[in-house]
């Protein structure tokens, strides 16, 4: 029996491009990753053994530590980590070796997209509301939501539809991409979805059966990656919300399979959301492993973190491989 409720007709949307839309954020506002040199051991030597300065070295040692012993290292990220053009030193990690998964929420995902696809992300919001167009892009919308119909058709996850999509594509960007990046070198990239919170579900060409299959098959794939995070590590840059509950869901999993009881757990962000802060920090390392929360805004902390391990990386051994 249908529903006694009217829903709104989306077809008959006007919608815009996103060569005409644009974006705030481009290619050129990417940073590279380069050999880290003597000009890094003085700029790292900077930091104090005190109070945030132990806590961060503490945390670059830990994923070095984890890296170096083969042991699973996971990233969740939210969207800023893209918006900030960080995207490179995450891919130059996950092609060292040291990141072994990545996971984000469905805004990360989009804003990854649309850099690998077209150059471009991260629309005006508040222009684009006022004048009816925020969300409206058509490219992203019907390219993200075709990998998702195809991915559930397939058997695929999210993360692997849209890495595949831009791959099989041959988007001109492809070098940006996480999600790209890590289907290439095989890491599982996973992107959990809720329904209503992505510009991509405002579209006709929205399949809810298709997002909600391919995102909880995604969740699926990352609980494993959570059942071998044992003496391994998990980051979490930016999300306040999504990354931390799905963290702790899947955690709650893998313990009731006997694993995952003991690792260290870092939390990068400018405030202190109270989820990531006690779903990834504190409850899990609770009773055993390391916690750690630096304070810090992504575009400079989290360059200063990658430069950190790929220093501890590199002197504990050789340079490791994907």
């Amino acid at each position: 029996m249908p529903s006694r409720f009217r829903q709104i007709d989306l077809s008959k949307l006007d919608r815009v491009s996103i060569r005409d839309r644009g974006g705030t954020v481009d290619l050129d506002d990417f940073v590279d990753p380069y050999a880290p040199g003597p000009e890094l051991d003085r700029l790292l030597g900077l930091v104090p053994d005190l109070l945030a300065g132990r806590d961060f070295k503490a945390a670059a040692a830990a994923l070095a530590a984890a890296a170096r012993a083969e042991r699973t290292v996971v990233v969740m990220f939210g969207a800023h980590v893209v918006k900030c053009g960080l995207s490179r030193l995450l891919i130059d990690l996950m092609e060292r070796g040291v990141v072994t998964a990545v996971a984000t929420n469905g805004a990360g995902a989009i804003h990854d997209f649309e850099i690998a696809s077209w150059g471009v992300t991260s629309e005006d919001v508040s222009s684009g509301l006022a004048a009816g167009t925020f969300g409206m892009c058509a490219e992203t919308a019907d390219s993200m939501n075709a990998a998702a119909e195809e991915g559930r058709e397939n058997g695929w996850g999210l993360g692997e539809s849209l890495g595949r999509a831009l791959t099989e594509a041959r988007a001109p960007n492809l070098g940006t991409s996480i999600i790209a990046r890590a289907y290439e070198l095989g890491i599982p990239a996973t992107v959990h979805v809720a329904i209503g919170t992505d510009v991509v579900h405002e579209h006709a060409s929205a399949d809810g059966a298709a997002i909600g299959e391919t995102s909880l098959r995604d969740f699926r794939i990352f609980a494993e990656v959570v059942r071998t995070l044992e003496a391994g590590a998990v980051v979490n840059v930016g999300s306040a919300v999504i990354l931390p509950e799905v963290f702790l869901k899947a955690l709650a999993i893998a313990r009731n399979l006997g694993a995952a009881e003991r690792f260290t757990a870092v939390s990068l962000d400018m405030n202190e959301p109270y989820r990531a802060m006690v779903n990834v920090v504190s409850r899990p390392t609770a009773q055993t492993g390391l916690g750690i929360a630096l304070r810090g805004r992504h575009e400079i902390l989290l360059p200063l973190l990658w430069a950190a391990v790929v220093r501890e990386v590199e002197r504990g051994g050789a340079r490791l491989s994907g």
